[in-house]
């Protein structure tokens, strides 16, 4: 295949619907890959020619491809879980060098309709998941220098992710800080979870422990309080996003199908985070902060919401207690139903009344009613306060063919009817996206096919990503290609 070195901008059908629309779409995830001989230059900058040689030798993720090196035997006595492969689009040239010359997708998110877009590059996604604390740091200082260099002359409309490692919260402030007040970047990218050896476990060695693990998702339960860098995402104006994998999870542990691992996986995992943010009182302990989960699509989270609800609902304190209290149980009455009604299955065993049914002082654990009310930290007294609390800090990146986005706008099925939070974050890049220009049109599409309504694509491609990138920074656009329409956003809505 011959390529014109001067293309001629294409009108594709995704540009067309775009100059129809009458508003700017924003795709928040568009995938990238780093041109590695000039990361090695950064690194070594950052950290030194012997980092560099330990990196070459063990590459972040590397460790999802040791079933390669492994014989069947192998792979199923450690049950290695069985890693994707073939990830990009390779059969059309122009699409596969997109994802990794900024100038290129700079010119091709034009041609594709797109006024703007928060690329996740390949290795920034990885990068804060590296288990040695003195490469894991330096490798994410170097790639932020490395993404901050090569997207600046393209932030009209590119703006890329700063990697932010999160094993400890001084670790975390630390990386934040240098790229927002150096290196000024404006979006940020941070693990789902720190995996962590669970202590009565490490007395088995080092094998056990790297395999018996808990994951500490920064909220509920964490090994520390992750406050402080909360605190300081607020006071740098990022909302913190998360782009993680639970692949190699009990759950996604296939040694022969890598696709019963993949499917869900982003949803997994950011499921736990959520649930661990929302638990642990982070939204409600931080009005202001802003969460958006990449690449799971939105109809998980839409489940979580009503769920959380329906939990509430039926397992809240009040609720508990007088609903569910063994000590709230007639026993006198409960005995004449076991005597009437028993027969010889009872008959001389009524000493017994009381085991399997959940009130027997045996079986009772909780003795402090205080230790019931497991909704306290998030600070829920009313279904409400579960809307506010999720629906205001929650969005969740959404592919732009994902037809499951309807159950995130379905607010006739949804509590309160409202909208979860959905947004385009089209994944372009990776395999299931082969051309970046298809994108505007397939979300288009929806609308088409009545799956969403208008409004909802309007609120999906641009006013949903609108609100999460200005909540903390209302100039996060500010000098890119939508500042106007972004301006005129923020005074809609009075602010």
């Amino acid at each position: 295949m011959t390529i014109a070195l001067d293309r001629p901008t294409q009108k594709t059908k995704s540009a067309r619907i775009r100059e129809k629309l009458g508003y700017p779409i924003i795709d928040t995830d568009v995938h990238t890959q780093e041109f590695e001989p000039a990361v090695l230059d950064y690194l070594e900058e950052v950290a030194g020619s012997g980092i560099v040689e330990r990196f070459k030798e063990h590459l972040p993720g590397a460790s999802r491809f040791k079933w390669y090196k492994q014989t069947w035997e192998e792979r199923f006595a450690y049950r290695t879980n069985r890693p994707n492969w073939w990830g990009r689009p390779t059969k059309n040239t122009l699409n596969l060098a997109t994802i990794s010359l900024p100038k290129l997708l700079h010119e091709r998110l034009q041609e594709a309709g797109t006024d703007f877009a928060v690329v996740y590059p390949n290795l920034a996604t990885m990068a804060p998941n590296i288990g040695n604390e003195e490469m894991r740091r330096a490798v994410c200082r170097a790639i932020n220098k490395y993404h901050a260099d090569i997207f600046r002359p393209y932030s009209d409309r590119l703006t890329p992710i700063a990697a932010i490692p999160m094993h400890t919260p001084q670790e975390a402030i630390e990386e934040l800080e240098y790229a927002v007040k150096v290196l000024g970047l404006k979006a940020i990218q941070i693990p789902g979870y720190v995996r962590r050896p669970i202590p009565a476990f490490e007395k088995y060695g080092k094998e056990v422990a790297n395999e018996v693990v808990w994951i500490d998702n920064f909220g509920l339960d964490s090994e520390y309080d992750y406050d402080p860098f909360w605190e300081k995402c607020v006071e740098l104006k990022v909302v913190p996003t998360t782009h993680a994998s639970s692949q190699g999870w009990t759950t996604q542990r296939s040694v022969t199908n890598a696709q019963y691992n993949h499917i869900n996986h982003f949803a997994f995992a950011a499921e736990a985070l959520c649930k661990s943010l929302f638990f642990g009182g982070v939204t409600r302990r931080f009005p202001s902060l802003k969460f958006a989960f990449m690449e799971g699509g939105s109809a998980w989270g839409a489940s979580l919401y009503a769920d959380i609800i329906w939990h509430w609902e039926t397992r809240n304190k009040e609720h508990l207690l007088t609903k569910n209290n063994p000590a709230i149980v007639d026993k006198e009455a409960l005995k004449e139903l076991y005597i009437r009604y028993g027969g010889e299955l009872v008959h001389g065993r009524l000493d017994g009344l009381g085991d399997g049914l959940g009130f027997h002082s045996k079986h009772f654990a909780p003795e402090d009613p205080g230790e019931l009310d497991e909704f306290a930290l998030a600070g829920i007294e009313k279904p409400e306060d579960v809307r506010d609390r999720f629906l205001n800090h929650f969005y969740f990146g959404t592919e732009s063919d994902d037809t499951r986005v309807a159950q995130a706008f379905n607010r006739k099925a949804l509590p309160f009817g409202d909208r979860v939070k959905a947004f385009l974050g089209s994944d372009a890049g990776h395999w299931d996206v082969p051309d970046i220009t298809s994108v505007a049109a397939n979300a288009y599409s929806l609308a088409e096919r009545e799956i969403i309504t208008e409004e909802d694509l309007r609120y999906f491609l641009s006013v949903h990503p609108l609100e999460l990138y200005t909540s903390l920074n209302r100039n996060f656009f500010k000098g890119t290609a939508v500042e106007k329409q972004a301006e005129e956003y923020l005074v809609s809505i009075g602010r």
